[in-house]
């Protein structure tokens, strides 16, 4: 068994209701989650949409704070508002790096900015460090004058993972950016996630509803319904053999 990179303890968040009538009752997105993920290990969360799946996340990541439960980092219990130590630590991979990145800068300044915002190193430590990121992508040095607009959707998902990389995580959360691809990109970003994890001990969640991929990937997988778990355990036992019928109609999807 590898060490526990990260331990979640009972994790729920609720929310109130709209409007002002006495009987609005506050719900709860979250409810009671727990699981452990270890070193090289990739946990996948499915369910259906409003399952919990973005709220836990969000939960995991720092951005919303949860109502009650404990998230634990290598035994180090983490607070809400701590995103300078969690940022380091806890990376996520967004599906759409479109959306996530200021297009505008070269690819240069987009790795840059963590390590100034994050990092005591030196201009020319920062700029080793992107090249030896950009190397482990499978990208080149050359690629840090390129604007990022510029660069084909295979590279664009090559430096967004190098961002998520270039801090040395111990746990990246794949939100769902894999199964939008085409799949000879979506191929080689799985073999280059598998190999990452394999060169630097990164522990994956992965979130989303590709069966092949979580197949491919995972160790564990958790389904999720109405923010609870239903179902948690080894990857293929789960898919043979769904125990409720929940499962089993997410997994022929």
């Amino acid at each position: 068994m590898g060490e526990v990179v990260l331990r979640i303890e009972n994790l729920t968040k609720t929310f109130p209701t709209s409007g002002k009538s006495l009987f609005n009752r506050a719900f709860d997105a979250v409810r009671d989650i727990s699981f452990q993920l270890e070193q090289k290990q990739t946990l996948a969360i499915i369910g259906e949409n409003s399952s919990g799946k973005s709220t836990l996340a969000k939960m995991i990541m720092g951005i919303t704070e949860p109502s009650r439960g404990e998230i634990y980092f290598k035994n180090k219990l983490l607070k809400f508002g701590d995103y300078s130590f969690r940022s380091k630590h806890i990376r996520m991979l967004f599906q759409d790096p479109n959306s996530t990145f200021n297009t505008h800068l070269n690819v240069g300044q987009t790795l840059d900015l963590p390590l100034r915002l994050a990092t005591p190193l030196s201009e020319r430590e920062r700029n080793r460090k992107i090249f030896h990121t950009l190397r482990l992508v499978g990208l080149s040095p050359n690629h840090t004058n390129i604007r990022f607009s510029d660069l084909t959707i295979s590279q664009k998902q090559r430096v967004a993972l190098a961002r998520t990389v270039i801090l040395e995580p111990e746990v990246i959360i794949v939100d769902d950016a894999l199964n939008f691809l085409d799949s000879l990109v979506r191929a080689q970003l799985i073999n280059l996630l598998l190999k990452l994890q394999e060169q630097l001990g990164i522990a994956y969640i992965y979130i989303g509803q590709n069966i092949g991929i979580i197949k491919h990937i995972s160790d564990q997988l958790l389904v999720l319904q109405d923010g609870q778990i239903i179902e948690y355990g080894d990857t293929l036992e789960v898919i043979s053999d769904p125990q409720t019928e929940y499962t089993k109609r997410l997994l022929q999807q």
